[in-house]
């Protein structure tokens, strides 16, 4: 065997650390370039589902993420007045699906991963360029500001608006506005006291949820224009939408400094791309199959690509033959739901909350049966280490 193929990742967040660590476990040589100044993830919090802590039990990670857990006891959807339309447990949740769902901060996830690769791995403040994406007996080639990077394999894991799949697919639309916004806040609320919920509004959605080191994630989510925002500031916004809800809505919403409000966009690939991958060249997350956040999958999806791309590193055909099905419709089942619970018809409404009320007592809550085939994915055994001869893809 001949010395150990070269990886390059594009993009440090939790979709391209994940591969790095996967493929440095393969036995490749790991290089990420990460254009921002740190790994800080721009972002608050995410929600870890079994399936993507299986797929994190392939890098040994899985456990101590696990530890991280904080949501017990019951939990479900409720209306803007308070009543539930749907509840459940974490309990009945680990029982479905073999394990619970884990929600953290992006910081901490990122920091576990990176903490897993060797020293000098990470390169920040580095904005990189795909040249060539190579093919059989060329290798792919990357831009620095510092020169050029040969490599066996490149990961695209730059996001939304990702470069790389401009260049390997210049003719395809990229991601398009979903048609709504969202807010985000991870924050204290000294004496909160609540049940994990999301709550569905008329266009619009708001969710509370409690971390393990004691701090609230809250989110909200309206349907507006792209590229609106608040006359005065976010915290004013939220108060103006969602202030006469439920408890305990206002309570956050009293802790909330306007500079802890993160509002973004929703943009989401609505065409899926032709293929995954192209030469030496394998897309992963966001830059594949950006989706909405309506069912949380985005990072979950993207910690399985990584374990499955570095699975099928020495064939990326079969990289694109596992993912893209199943990205395909995970995207298209998120764009559903965003539908559901953002619709605003007052008939529409009324027959959504009576159905969800009637129908929950008859079996699984309506948030786990949105789960099924996808928290209970599993990871595929990998078994096979990646050597620079072998050629990285065939397309």
């Amino acid at each position: 065997m001949g010395q150990p193929g070269h990886a390059v990742v594009i993009g440090g967040g939790i979709g391209g650390l994940t591969a790095a660590v996967a493929l440095h476990q393969r036995g490749l040589r790991v290089t990420v370039l990460e254009r921002a100044r740190s790994l800080e993830p721009v972002g608050a919090a995410i929600s870890l589902a079994p399936n993507s802590l299986r797929a994190l039990d392939v890098i040994g990670l899985g456990d101590e993420i696990r530890d991280l857990a904080a949501w017990s006891g019951d939990g479900g959807l409720r209306s803007p007045k308070g009543r539930w339309l749907s509840r459940s447990s974490a309990e009945a949740a680990a029982r479905r699906f073999g394990g619970p769902l884990v929600l953290l901060h992006r910081a901490t996830l990122i920091e576990r991963l990176a903490a897993l690769l060797p020293a000098g791995a990470v390169r920040t403040d580095a904005a990189a360029t795909l040249v060539d994406s190579g093919g059989p007996g060329r290798a792919a080639r990357v831009a620095t500001a510092d020169g050029e990077l040969e490599a066996d394999l490149v990961v695209g894991a730059d996001g939304i608006r990702s470069a790389v799949r401009g260049t390997l697919f210049p003719h395809h639309p990229g991601a398009v506005y979903s048609g709504w916004t969202t807010w985000r806040v991870v924050i204290p609320v000294p004496g909160a006291r609540f049940t994990s919920h999301e709550t569905w509004g008329p266009g619009r959605i708001w969710g509370t949820h409690p971390l393990k080191d004691g701090r609230v994630y809250a989110y909200a989510g309206a349907t507006t224009p792209a590229g609106g925002r608040a006359p005065d500031d976010e915290k004013s916004e939220l108060l103006r939408l969602f202030g006469d809800w439920h408890d305990p809505i206002p309570a956050v919403l009293a802790a909330v400094r306007p500079g802890d409000v993160l509002r973004h966009d929703v943009h989401h690939i609505a065409d899926p791309l032709p293929a995954y991958h192209h030469g030496r060249v394998a897309l992963l997350g966001d830059a594949a199959h950006a989706m909405t956040p309506s069912l949380g999958q985005g990072g979950n999806q993207a910690i399985e690509d990584a374990v499955v791309l570095a699975h099928h590193c020495d064939e990326l055909a079969a990289y694109t033959a596992a993912r893209r099905p199943r990205t395909t419709a995970i995207a298209r089942q998120a764009v559903k739901v965003s539908r559901l619970s953002l619709m605003s018809s007052r008939t529409g409404l009324a027959v959504r909350d009576t159905a969800m009320r009637l129908l929950s007592p008859a079996g699984p809550a309506l948030f786990l049966r949105g789960f099924d085939g996808i928290a209970d994915w599993r990871p595929p055994q990998t078994d096979v280490v990646c050597s620079e001869q072998t050629p990285a893809g065939n397309g």
